[in-house]
């Protein structure tokens, strides 16, 4: 059995807890109206106006004219990401997380220690709360596919469990959105064939599946028998190393996009650092809202952790893309990983001065968040000299 653990709306949560006083107020985070910022996350009480994140902020505030608006910091929410993940790695080392606010675990091994997984994952929900005073939703199940599925049926302050001999019961009359990979033209396909529920999906012949969806198709038949083969991989043991997110509307502006990438690189920069890793080819991946894929990528002259490097890479791979229509999700990955180690072993000549400058940057960042977790220090996503 697994364990999924995903925090409810992270960044507005983490800043209502420095602010108690609006914790029952329409709060979200994101950048300013007047640079025509974007919502990155909403609180509870802000989504019953129908605002989300990756909403223009201006659109925001016409639904609800009251609401709070914060501005990210990363660095808070990145500083507090590593207490949780503090309190993860008292049950296991086998840790993978997706992004600051969510992680598998796989706790196999310690369950003659502290009991089965749903217990773990009880004690770990428990101890976050009581600590950090945070709220977590976790699933647990007998894979990755459904404890996801599970951490994210009941929220918020879910905790759901799929047992092995009840994955069909949970799986069969969930609608075929909540299928890894189904989007709006994939459920389109599905519903000219007469689909709308998992169970249905699944007594589809495999012939049908291929011939409607491809190499995909039997990647969904699998995921609605509860099949899903990938193992928790802890990010010392990865090949790669990424971050992603879904919009809940498709986006256009490519600011917008540039945005959102930069906050990605951010999270990705710090995991590197706490992993203690280097990258050298750098990703970004694209998924329009027709569903179609493309990646582009780039490599560095020697691996690097550094945010500003890492940033200016990706960046440039976004400006070089064509945008025929709205994304629907957008991530970026570093791969041809090493640790720290061995790229000073390999390394003969010094940093040059500017990627010094860059690395010291980033250590003064990581310092105050471990020591404070407060800081306020974010890139813009322009340069200014």
């Amino acid at each position: 059995m697994l364990i999924h653990i995903d925090m409810d709306a992270f960044y507005a949560s983490v800043e209502t807890r420095e602010r108690p006083e609006l914790a029952h107020r329409p709060l979200v985070v994101g950048g300013s109206v007047r640079s025509r910022g974007v919502v990155s996350a909403a609180n509870y009480r802000a989504r019953e106006y129908g605002i989300h994140s990756a909403m223009p902020m201006s659109r925001a505030l016409r639904l609800c004219p009251e609401l709070v608006c914060l501005p990210v910091r990363m660095d808070l929410y990145a500083s507090v990401s590593a207490q949780i993940r503090a309190i993860f790695a008292r049950y296991t080392p086998e840790i993978e997380p997706l992004a600051l606010d969510e992680a598998f675990l796989d706790v196999s091994a310690s369950q003659q220690l502290y009991g089965d997984a749903e217990q773990i994952g009880r004690r770990i929900k428990r101890e976050i709360k009581t600590e950090l005073d945070l709220v977590a939703s976790v699933g647990v199940a007998p894979n990755k596919f459904l404890a996801k599925l599970a951490s994210d049926y009941d929220k918020p302050d879910g905790f759901v469990v799929i047992q092995p001999d009840a994955v069909q019961a949970f799986l069969d009359p969930l609608p075929v959105s909540r299928l890894w990979g189904v989007g709006k033209s994939t459920q389109k396909v599905f519903e000219r064939l007469g689909v709308r529920t998992i169970s249905e999906v699944r007594q589809l012949p495999l012939a049908v599946m291929t011939d409607y969806f491809g190499q995909s198709g039997q990647h969904l038949l699998n995921l609605s028998q509860g099949i899903d083969e990938r193992r928790v991989v802890t990010e010392r043991r990865a090949k790669s190393i990424s971050n992603e997110t879904t919009f809940a509307a498709d986006i256009h502006d490519r600011d917008v996009l540039q945005s959102w990438l930069l906050q990605l690189t951010e999270q990705l920069g710090w995991r590197l650092r706490q992993a203690e890793l280097k990258g050298r080819t750098i990703q970004l991946k694209i998924r329009f809202a027709d569903f179609r894929l493309i990646t582009r990528s780039t490599t560095l002259e020697r691996p690097s952790q550094t945010t500003e490097i890492l940033w200016q890479a990706v960046r440039k791979l976004l400006a070089d893309c064509e945008l025929p229509q709205s994304v629907r999700l957008i991530g970026m990955g570093v791969s041809q990983l090493c640790d720290e180690t061995e790229e000073i072993a390999q390394q003969v000549d010094l940093f040059a001065p500017n990627d010094e400058r860059k690395q010291k940057i980033d250590a003064v960042a990581d310092e105050i968040n471990s020591r404070f977790g407060k800081a306020m220090l974010h890139r813009a996503t322009t340069d200014k000299h």
